[in-house]
């Protein structure tokens, strides 16, 4: 738990953690500074506790120590929906540029970072500064705290098993592939996201790509009209600042 110090400076710097882009755009809008932009379900996300995560699924969310946000979510299964830049004659790929889950059919009017209470927040400015999380294989993924603990039960026997395995070349990949050969709409060759079920679980873990690639992303958490928490949104790409003009 966050210190009370922690949570008394939050509430003095909290309107620095909102998110500098309307991220309803993303979900709402057909086109955005030229792009077109299509929104993919890729299925639901397991969250039996709400207590949630956003991790790079290959690099951080097995490791101790990686805490959920201090906000909870409510308990349950919700879709989840991705927002494609799709790709142009220019020979970019279809690039993801958030993804998020909706807990109501309500509206987000504000998006707060999603924290946990050990970010330092005197490092916060103003301006679109953010903490979000490390991206260091090129995936990320929304987990809820009780799917993370299937997730690292399932991944300390895969590795006994296969100690010289590793878990992305030697599992997942062709899981990936599969997931593209049947549905090869905004994929690249090989996947770009999958849908897990845990196996010996009824939890679906969903797996995306992280927009440009490696890099630390933020999360916002929607809130509507009445101040009641409405979504989840993982942002990869700032549209505006990465195919708007440069000025």
């Amino acid at each position: 738990m966050p210190t009370k110090e922690w949570l008394k400076q939050y509430e003095t710097c909290r309107e620095k953690t909102l998110s500098p882009v309307d991220l309803n755009e993303y979900f709402e809008q057909p086109r955005l500074c030229g792009k077109s932009l299509v929104v993919l379900d890729i299925g639901p996300c397991s969250l039996p506790t709400g207590r949630v995560l956003v991790r790079d699924p290959l690099v951080y969310l097995a490791l101790p120590g990686e805490e959920p946000y201090l906000q909870t979510a409510p308990a349950g299964t919700y879709r989840t929906q991705v927002c494609v830049v799709v790709g142009d004659e220019d020979g970019d790929c279809d690039r993801y540029a958030a993804v998020r889950l909706c807990f109501s059919q309500n509206r987000a009017v504000k998006f707060y970072e999603a924290l946990t209470g050990k970010e330092v927040l005197s490092d916060l400015d103003e301006g679109g500064d953010y903490f979000g999380f490390s991206v260091d294989a090129g995936l990320g993924c929304i987990c809820d705290q009780e799917v993370r603990e299937a997730f690292r039960s399932f991944l300390d026997g895969w590795e006994k098993e296969n100690p010289e395995g590793n878990f992305y070349t030697d599992y997942l990949a062709d899981l990936f592939a599969e997931n593209y050969r049947a549905r090869p709409d905004h994929q690249r060759e090989g996947g770009d996201w999958l849908n897990w079920v845990i196996p010996g679980t009824d939890y679906h873990l969903p797996l995306f790509q992280s927009g440009f690639g490696d890099g630390i992303y933020p999360v916002y958490w929607g809130y509507d009209q009445n101040r009641e928490l409405c979504q989840l949104v993982v942002n990869f790409i700032d549209i505006a600042l990465a195919y708007g003009e440069e000025d």
